[in-house]
């Protein structure tokens, strides 16, 4: 549950939604259409998280431990239909490994020769 690594140890990749998801949520919680919102203002419109793939993949990382609904810690000057989400313990590990994953990724790309690298 939230473990991010397979039975040999290895590091499983997060799904784009997922990790994007993720680091909407570092900055602090926040309700669906925020997150979607600053996934789209953070990759420049690159992503759009359509409501289907935001909120399955909020129920999916809801269930794997990695994000939580707040109970009655919303703010009460908003709209109080909305339910805000915030990392765990387990989802800032998750984010951290996925980092760590696609930085050793681009650590790679950059020492290969035709990037100018070795």
């Amino acid at each position: 549950m939230g473990d991010t690594a397979d039975d040999r140890g290895t590091r499983r990749r997060l799904k784009a939604a997922w990790f994007h998801i993720l680091l909407a949520l570092a900055d602090g919680a926040q309700h669906g259409y925020a997150i979607r919102r600053s996934v789209k203002e953070r990759t420049d419109g690159v992503v759009k998280l359509y409501p289907a793939t935001l909120y399955g993949s909020i129920r999916d990382l809801s269930d794997q431990g990695l994000i939580e609904a707040l109970e009655g810690e919303d703010d009460p000057d908003d709209d109080q239909r909305r339910r805000y989400y915030r990392l765990t313990p387990a989802g800032r590990d998750a984010l951290a490994d996925e980092v760590g994953r696609l930085q050793e990724i681009l650590d790679q790309a950059r020492a290969t020769r035709a990037l100018g690298g070795a």
